[in-house]
């Protein structure tokens, strides 16, 4: 029984706002404002709970180790003495953004008939390059199954940021699916997060069928707009890719492509001049989840933001009422993960399994979620200032919250893992 289980991130007790992403124009412009990482945690748990009572699958994936000092280690570097922004690398919880632990390619779509995933290396910020390794570790604790195949991160130079840059169209999840890789080139002053090779690479090594296969450049106009991830102008869910006018280069080859390849596709554009490039990005209303319901409508999560900018829900209202394919508009409040620049999207990665063949203890329920709710309230900070981020105290109380959590959840082994 194959179905799509979204892992979410828990949001990790050192959550701050340190502005360390160029391109990310949410998290730079809140860059030293204090956290709430209490309150980002349970907003991470509601909307877990969304997905739950609309007939979704849910898993988690857990806070890393924070700080980092082995990464510090391999800098000749302690905690306690680094200077102020190696501290603000090393104890990012970026890992929370699940999209981009890895990218993951079904088994329907692939020639061994296992479901591959390879961690992202996310080599092009300093803050994001270490993360890897515990992902790694619990991708193959969670996915150790013969039904999978987890792979190591695509070598440096070639930066891969994960699911947050592929999206994948099929019939219905189990069948066999066509695969896009979105990469970047250029973006003005901003980065451009995904390599080609990288995304050329994965392909090769998850035995994709190369004629279900796109790869697709990101328009420069949409990374010089805040866009540093694809995920943030486009998002994919069986026959419907849902994305703005601007969002890839050579958009109209693009999609004649894509239709070629699969007739069945159904292509919602948003024009820019109904919801311009700015508002869509600030809203973030394609870094939402497109999901099938069991009912096989199509459901768009989004952040309150999008409810918040008027063309957005213009748009959105104007689209359940008229004959489109998204049916229904569910609203969660992110706003913790919003300020630092990760949508509803941006907290899960999507693997289409069968969920017995998961370690369960990465998949929840109602009452797990009660569970780990209750060391969020135990044991999360309430508020972080970033210029307090080499009080021993705090390190020590982040620390203590995430061993907390794995003991509750019987993972406290993830500890011994790492190198």
């Amino acid at each position: 029984m194959l179905v799509e289980i979204n892992f979410d991130g828990i949001v990790g007790p050192s959550h701050n706002y340190a502005g360390l992403s160029p391109g990310n124009l949410a998290a730079t412009r809140n860059r030293g404002a204090v956290s709430h990482p209490r309150a980002a945690a349970l907003q991470g748990i509601a909307k877990m709970r969304t997905n739950l009572a609309l007939g979704l699958h849910q898993g988690i994936l857990l806070p890393h180790a924070r700080p980092d000092r082995s990464w510090l280690a391999r800098l000749g570097l302690h905690y306690e003495q680094a200077p102020p922004h190696s501290q603000a690398q090393a104890l990012s919880a970026s890992p929370m953004w699940a999209a981009n632990a890895a990218t993951v390619s079904p088994a329907p779509d692939t020639a061994d008939g296992r479901c591959h995933l390879s961690v992202a290396n996310l080599v092009t910020m300093p803050h994001r390059s270490h993360e890897w390794q515990e992902t790694l570790a619990q991708l193959r604790l969670a996915f150790r199954n013969t039904a999978f195949a987890v792979h190591g991160p695509v070598p440096a130079p070639f930066g891969d940021e994960g699911a947050a840059n592929h999206m994948r169209l099929a019939t219905a999840h189990d069948a066999p699916g066509v695969e896009i890789f979105v990469y970047g080139i250029a973006g003005g002053p901003f980065p451009a997060r995904q390599h080609p090779d990288a995304s050329a690479a994965i392909a090769r090594r998850h035995l994709l069928d190369p004629a279900r296969t796109l790869f697709v450049q990101q328009s420069d106009a949409a990374i010089a707009a805040g866009a540093f991830h694809n995920d943030v102008v486009a998002v994919a869910n069986g026959r419907v890719l849902f994305a703005h006018e601007h969002a890839f280069a050579e958009k109209d080859r693009f999609y004649e492509r894509l239709r070629a390849t699969m007739p069945e596709v159904e292509i919602v554009e948003v024009a820019a001049d109904q919801v311009s490039l700015t508002d869509a990005i600030a809203s973030y209303l394609f870094n939402a989840q497109l999901v099938t319901l069991p009912t096989d409508e199509i459901a768009l999560i989004v952040p309150s933001e999008a409810r918040d900018t008027p063309s957005v829900w213009n748009w959105l209202q104007a689209h359940v009422a008229g004959n489109g394919p998204i049916r229904r508009v569910q609203v969660v409040d992110v706003r913790e993960s919003m300020a630092n620049g990760g949508g509803p999207a941006c907290l899960r990665l999507r693997v289409v399994a069968d969920p017995a063949a998961v370690d369960s203890r990465f998949l929840v329920d109602a009452a797990t979620l009660d569970r780990i709710a209750a060391v969020i309230e135990a044991h999360w900070p309430e508020a972080i200032d970033p210029g307090a981020i080499a009080d021993p105290a705090l390190i020590t109380r982040i620390e203590n919250a995430r061993r907390a959590l794995l003991e509750t959840l019987d993972l406290v082994e993830l500890i011994d893992s790492l190198p």
